[in-house]
């Protein structure tokens, strides 16, 4: 029923005879899903907060590849996504036993269905100082688990509830102050994805075609990321390919997409890379495209963007917000369901050396407008905050 690997076996003994495994100021476990730009949040806090003396360890949901096998102290709740009632009672349990058997200080829960599932089951465990992230667009969350999550709140079962931009803070605007006071804003920071590699070299190493232009992707294959609106690039412009790096139940139906269009042959999915990998992934590209219908932060951009990879991204206010130095875009904004001006725009960047230059090189900045360590100091001290005595 379980997977515990990387250590997470010594401190369950440790904890059981009263010891901490390593002299820390607090113990936490991350409880989380799977799921891109939470999952890299999570490996890089986790990290950071290690760093500084926190005793961390991650509870998966369930196992859905190998990608994460080699995080210290990491537990896997299933070995698989739940299928049916049964197993997904089971999966609860073995996170109520984890809980139990860490007595953690602080339970640090992401995304939609952490936090859902964390609080509750922290809340069994007797662990009742929850934080979690709200960092879900509406239009991603089912509407029951929009509904539950929002009950929990509500009910006062969430110590503390950190959101990631101003824009996702002033959605609260209208909740109960008592309820406004628990909200913490904490911007996401990054790690930068690089590589050596040449662009060929890069091509080569994920089995990409080379002589082609190249626009790509990182993305959850899942209908809110409008990957179709990419594809339907490659119909007019034969010397256009799209790679997809990411997993998600919407790969067939981009696969259908592009055989309807006659593409498939010009659409290349590379899967779920690991963070080491990314940096090789952008490398390959000539034009990142960042078609998604809703975000509240858009990690997955802001890391290509860093990367000095020009990009070309759908109009909403968060991406504006987030790919801008001192006011100045970092990217090309367009309405991505206007077919013609998102290949006009892809086109621009292209042709364009003088403005693709200096969208990269604002693009460039942005790992010190949202860095990694300020992330790791506002958390650390909130943290701190609600495991006072």
């Amino acid at each position: 029923m379980t997977i515990v690997t990387n250590g997470v076996q010594s401190a369950v003994a440790a904890s059981r005879s009263g010891r901490r495994t390593i002299e820390t100021n607090v113990r936490l476990v991350f409880v989380q899903s799977q799921a891109g730009g939470v999952q890299e949040i999570s490996r890089i806090l986790g990290s950071c907060l290690r760093g500084r003396g926190c005793e961390v360890h991650h509870a998966f949901l369930f196992r859905r590849n190998g990608n994460l096998d080699d995080y210290p102290n990491t537990f896997f709740c299933a070995q698989s996504k739940p299928s049916s009632i049964v197993s997904l009672l089971r999966m609860f349990i073995a996170l109520v036993r984890l809980l139990k058997r860490l007595d953690p200080d602080v339970v640090v829960c992401f995304q939609h269905f952490g936090n859902i599932i964390g609080t509750l089951a922290a809340w069994i465990a007797g662990s009742r100082t929850v934080i979690v992230n709200r960092v879900s667009p509406r239009i991603s969350v089912p509407k029951y688990a929009w509904w539950l999550e929002h009950a929990l709140g509500l009910a006062g079962l969430f110590t503390r509830i950190v959101v990631n931009s101003e824009i996702m803070e002033n959605s609260y605007r209208k909740y109960p102050r008592w309820f406004r006071r628990r909200i913490v804003l904490i911007e996401h920071g990054f790690e930068p994805k690089v590589s050596n590699l040449t662009r060929e070299a890069a091509r080569d190493e994920l089995r990409l075609p080379a002589d082609v232009t190249l626009l790509g992707c990182a993305a959850r294959l899942h209908p809110t990321k409008n990957l179709g609106a990419a594809i339907r690039l490659l119909p007019d412009e034969p010397s256009w390919h799209l790679a997809l790096a990411g997993y998600g139940p919407g790969r067939a139906d981009l696969t259908s997409m592009a055989e309807s269009l006659g593409v498939r042959d010009r659409l290349h999915f590379v899967g779920e890379l690991p963070a080491e990998r990314i940096g090789i992934f952008f490398k390959a590209l000539d034009v990142f495209v960042f078609p998604t219908l809703a975000e509240t932060f858009g990690l997955a951009v802001v890391e290509a963007a860093n990367a000095s990879v020009p990009i070309v991204a759908n109009d909403l206010d968060i991406i504006r917000w987030v790919l801008a130095i001192d006011g100045k875009p970092c990217a090309l904004i367009v309405d991505v369901n206007d077919t013609k001006a998102f290949a006009e725009a892809v086109r621009c960047l292209i042709e364009n050396p003088e403005l693709r230059a200096t969208l990269c090189a604002r693009g460039a900045q942005l790992s010190s407008r949202f860095s990694r360590d300020a992330m790791t100091d506002r958390f650390l001290a909130l943290i701190n905050d609600v495991n006072r005595p």
